[in-house]
């Protein structure tokens, strides 16, 4: 597999003043865990989690818009100081065109991380629609960049990693490349 991103994956990202992810299957991979006594678990990815870090320390916007309520994803986005998080939304587009509104950003200047069906409405809006590489077969042909990781294993790291490259942001030195 090729591992450049596109061109025009580059040029869209040059774009791009806020990320939105999904939360169950993007930045966990999707399965649901529980104890014995019924409480939750979800397992984040520690590199997703850094370069999400990394887009807020550098003023690009990052939210979660997600389906499922859980108090697990409102503390691992509190820890990683996402503000934006909007959790038991099934009509994710209302909530997209709220948060545009509020943010004063047009659809161009937003990438949108998905998975399954539920976030059809918003790919087909944003200017940057992008899917993790185990998505629902109707969410990858919605996508203009397929990303070679799957959810929970690194994807979100990929969309960061690629954005803060097409920012020109360095960090310690390093600079981020356009590659998957």
């Amino acid at each position: 597999m090729d591992k450049k991103v596109r061109d025009d994956v580059i040029v869209k990202a040059k774009n791009i003043k806020l990320v939105i992810f999904d939360v169950d299957g993007v930045l966990t991979d999707g399965g649901l865990y529980f104890t014995d006594d019924g409480r939750e678990m979800k397992k984040f990815n520690v590199k997703d989690g850094l370069g999400i870090s990394l887009l807020i320390k550098h003023d690009i916007e990052v939210a979660v818009i997600t389906g499922r309520n859980s108090v697990i994803v409102a503390d691992r986005m509190r820890s990683l100081g996402v503000n934006h998080v909007y959790q038991g939304r099934l009509n994710k587009l209302e909530t997209y065109e709220n948060l545009k509104a509020a943010l004063q950003i047009d659809d161009q200047q937003v990438a949108f991380v998905g998975d399954d069906v539920i976030d059809i409405p918003i790919m087909d809006k944003c200017g940057l629609p992008v899917a993790v590489a185990d998505a629902h077969e109707s969410v990858i042909e919605k996508a203009c960049w397929i990303l070679s990781k799957k959810g929970g294993d690194g994807a979100a790291r990929q969309v960061c990693d690629v954005l803060l490259s097409s920012h020109d942001i360095k960090i310690n030195g390093y600079e981020f490349s356009g590659q998957q």
